[in-house]
């Protein structure tokens, strides 16, 4: 703000003289213009400055600044100053010495917000604390009144404490500092909870300085979250976490404590550099293992309450802060890994045996599948050798069936043991997992607690007649029902399955034999132990042309008869008279000889 420097008049100025361009004494027009001037306040546009009200009426305030001319200023800026009189001082903001009506353009409101927000300015940057009037609530917040500026009073800057009626801070007065202003958009946040906080951290310094372990110190419930509960000791706030309210379980702090509640609670550690303070709660009660029963033993029936449930396991309270493991593995006889969320739920009231007790350890596992009776103690009398059941396909392997004939009582059907005729690759091929399945015990392992499983004992070994209708040689009619690198399977009368290569699925035309194709075929080969049948449809043709060739062609035998037949005539024919001259021919021969 310019302050207004009025020059005082000359008094035996002779205005007569000047109006008739007569000076008074040796001066000359110009220097009496000059000390004219001076009479007058020197100000400029945009600038604050004090003036005298000369004249107030309903609608208007008339302001001298010491300029040639009055300013008019509307009344309503000057409704924060109902006994304003004429002869006060006020400060006015200049919009315009000259506006373009040559008028004087004063503001007595821009002057306040001007000074305002210098005052505030100066107020954040000089870290002081001054009053503000509370106006109104808004959202996240309040609207102070500093300076006849508002500011922003955030929710979480009220107070230490969470607010929990904002209402009752309208309408009053309270100290703040100026934590930040936005030069651009003229925003300013102000905060009383750094005055508190300022407050308290010397407070907080100096009782942690006397804060010993296990010290129990009386403090008020100043916020309930989901982890824990913060405790006001008086200047100082210490948190209990949620497993240090009680030795039970407690899923939600306000089932222990509540707001405002005064407790007693034990410090398990404190941290001087970063003021964190760790309370207890239960540790003020007797451990509740302590007052455990010392009838309770092993094998004993407890009762208690599932309180936590876990995919390995179930925790039951047996009493207040004493619990014990039921894991899955106790549930139930059978051994199919399951969830124990299949057997349990949180609320439910069991009944279990105590498998093991450690009170140093303070642990206790349980069971409930002991309730019931072991199904392998009577295991060979129950299932034995050679009865059949019914039983519920588990899982698979690559080699076999797993199946469950009863809770806890499992068997293994062997992939070769599912069909006499079938050429089963993989079990699915010839059940589903879920089904139920007829079965028949073929050898019992008490020790793995495992059984041996047959599906096809249940029926006669149809090998021991098809011994007699697939004999080699034997012709029959198949259908190949699968086609391979290797050959070809043939699906024949009986349920059961032949092979043939290649070279044995030619057919007469030259042509292969496709999938689908209806033939007649020869075995060739039939072994009842491996259960094999090697056909041939090639064969059978290569027979028919092989009969053919052999009734056009005689045999040696018929060759010899007919050369003695030729023969014959001959030796008819020869005479005696022959006989007699070769008698006589050897004889002259032998003569010679000699």
């Amino acid at each position: 703000m310019s302050e207004l420097k009025i020059q005082t008049p000359i008094e035996d100025f002779d205005w007569e003289a000047f109006e008739k361009g007569n000076v008074a004494g040796d001066k000359s027009r110009e220097e009496v213009m000059k000390t004219y001037d001076e009479t007058l306040t020197t100000a400029k546009d945009n600038e604050v400055v004090t003036g005298v009200v000369k004249n107030i009426t309903k609608r208007e305030v008339r302001v001298d600044i010491g300029m040639k001319s009055d300013a008019i200023i509307p009344i309503s800026e000057f409704r924060y100053n109902p006994d304003l009189k004429e002869g006060d001082e006020v400060e006015v903001f200049i919009e315009a010495l000259e506006d373009k009506n040559g008028q004087l353009r004063l503001s007595h409101k821009k002057a306040c917000q001007t000074r305002s927000w210098d005052r505030v300015n100066q107020a954040l940057e000089n870290d002081e604390v001054i009053k503000g009037y509370v106006k109104s609530r808004t959202k996240g917040g309040m609207i102070v009144d500093i300076f006849g500026i508002e500011a922003f009073l955030p929710g979480s800057q009220i107070d230490v404490r969470p607010i929990r009626d904002y209402d009752a801070y309208v309408d009053k007065t309270m100290d703040f500092k100026v934590v930040k202003i936005n030069q651009e958009f003229k925003n300013v946040v102000v905060s009383h909870k750094a005055l508190i906080e300022a407050e308290l951290e010397q407070q907080k310094k100096e009782i942690i300085s006397k804060l010993e372990k296990g010290q129990v110190l009386e403090g008020k419930v100043k916020n309930i979250t989901a982890y824990g509960v913060f405790v006001d000791l008086g200047g100082v706030d210490g948190l209990v976490h949620i497993t240090d309210l009680s030795w039970g379980r407690v899923s939600d702090p306000r089932e222990v404590v509540e707001l405002d509640q005064d407790i007693k609670v034990v410090i398990l550690d404190f941290d001087n550099e970063k003021k964190r303070i760790a309370l207890g709660l239960k540790q003020l009660q007797p451990h509740p293992w302590d007052a455990l029963s010392e009838e309770i033993k092993v094998g004993d029936h407890i009762h208690g309450k599932v309180v936590v449930m876990a995919d390995y396991g179930a925790f039951v309270e047996v009493q207040p802060g004493v619990e014990g493991l039921i894991h899955v593995s106790e549930m139930s006889w059978s051994q199919h890994l399951r969830s124990a969320q299949d057997f349990l739920k949180v609320g439910d009231e069991v009944e279990a045996v105590v498998l093991t007790l450690d009170r140093d350890e303070r642990k206790m596992s349980l069971g409930i599948k002991q309730l019931k009776n072991d199904p392998w103690e009577n295991i060979e009398q129950k299932y034995a050798l050679g009865s059949r059941h019914t039983a519920k396909v588990r899982n698979f392997t690559n080699f076999g069936v797993f199946v469950e004939i009863e809770e806890g009582v499992d068997g293994l059907i062997h992939i070769s043991d599912l069909s006499w005729t079938k050429k089963i690759k993989h079990p699915s091929e010839f059940t589903s997992v879920g089904s139920d399945i007829e079965v028949q015990v073929l050898e019992i392992d008490k020790g793995n607690r495992r059984l041996s499983l047959g599906h096809k004992q249940l029926e006669q070994n149809p090998w021991d007649e098809f011994e007699g209708i697939y004999s080699v040689g034997s012709i029959h009619e198949g259908t190949v029902t699968e086609v391979m690198d290797k050959g070809a399977v043939i699906s024949l009368e009986g349920g059961v399955e032949g092979f043939a290569t290649p070279k044995h699925l030619v057919k007469e035309d030259g042509s292969q034999a496709k999938l689908g194709d209806k033939l007649d075929f020869k075995v060739i080969e039939f072994n009842k132990d491996s259960k094999r049948i090697i056909l041939s449809h090639s064969r059978i043709a290569e027979d028919i042309v092989k009969g053919e060739q052999r009734a056009s062609k005689p045999s040696k035998k018929q060759n010899r008869k007919q050369e003695e037949e030729v023969a014959a005539p001959s030796i008819e024919k020869t005479t005696l008279g022959d006989l007699s001259a070769l008698q006589a021919l050897k004889e002259q021969l032998a003569k010679e000889g000699k």
